[in-house]
This record gives structure tokens, sequence and C-alpha cells, in this order.
């Protein structure tokens, strides 16, 4: 296969994909190394294909319509309550999809997290553990932005009271 074929399946494989999938799966699927995938992608997005890369693998963005409700809040926390933050969203309903944090240099940072249940918590949680980066959050003392996603208006008022109730929600007092 070469490699305007190969693109070609990789698009397919997360057209058809329900969850992210890594990037070792497609290379596995392509017959070629990780390496080579990530290159692809790279291409494919700038070409104009909508991938995400999350801490679980690729995934397309969703360009429909959303079938559900979404909000930014603003939260503070250590190191030591990150997996307790997570629950708490996934718990009452919601999903993270994404964390920022406003960096002096940089500016805006957001990494896409897509953390919808305890698993996906645990599972960005491990990858954390096992790696010497640190959370964005650290960059900011602890200050950042979730993007939040729930069935509807009234799930995310859930959440967020949730997140207010345990101290997580940023106000000017803290």
């Amino acid at each position: 296969m070469n490699a305007a074929e190969r693109r070609a399946k990789i698009t397919a494989l997360l057209r058809a994909a329900d969850k992210p999938v890594s990037a070792t799966v497609l290379a596995a699927q392509c017959g070629v190394s990780r390496q080579i995938i990530v290159g692809d992608v790279a291409l494919l997005r700038a070409g104009g294909l909508a991938v995400l890369a999350t801490p679980r693998g690729y995934i397309l963005e969703s360009t429909g319509a959303p079938a559900h409700a979404e909000r930014r809040v603003v939260c503070r926390h250590g190191d030591d309550r990150l997996l307790e933050e997570l629950y708490t969203v996934v718990d009452l309903g919601g999903a993270l999809i994404d964390v920022t944090v406003e960096h002096s240099v940089y500016g805006e940072i957001c990494a896409p997290l897509h953390i919808f249940s305890r698993y996906d918590a645990d599972a960005f949680y491990r990858k954390l553990q096992g790696t010497d980066a640190r959370p964005l959050c650290d960059l900011t003392g602890g200050v950042h932005l979730h993007t939040l996603r729930a069935a509807d208006e009234a799930a995310l008022d859930r959440v967020v009271q949730g997140l207010a109730d345990r101290g997580f929600l940023y106000t000017e007092d803290k």
C-alpha cells in the first residue's frame, strides 16, 4: 500500500471507530511503524481532517450539531485532588472534553482529555503517573479551565454543583 492508500485507510479506521485508536494499533493495521502513522496523521490534519490526539489515541472531531450541552468552568486544586475532580464530573453524568491553562509566555494552552468514565479517568491518571509529565494546572498554581459536556443542561447543572460542593470551582476568594 502506498502513502495515499495508507492515509485513506487511517481515515476510514478513525471514521469507523467508536473510541480513540492508538497510533500503535493503526500502525499494526497498516503494516508500518508508529512514527509513520504520527506523520500521516499530521499530514491528514494539514489537509483539513479534524483529528484529535487524546491520551488514549486518535479520534475524529465531531462536526455535526451537538446532541448535548457544554459549558466551560474554572477549577482549582492541587495534584492530590486531580483524580477526585475527574471522578466528580463523570460520576455525576458529565465528561471532561479538554483542559486549558493561561501561560505567561505561550498564552492559552489547551489539551484534549475526552474523559467520559472512571475507566477513562483511571487510564489518564495512570498515564500521568507513569511519566515525568506534570498536569497542565501545575503551570498556573492549580487554576485551569475545563470544557464539560453532558446530555442536557440539567445534567450539566448537577456536575457544576458537584464541583462547587467539593470545592473545585475557582472563585475570587480562593
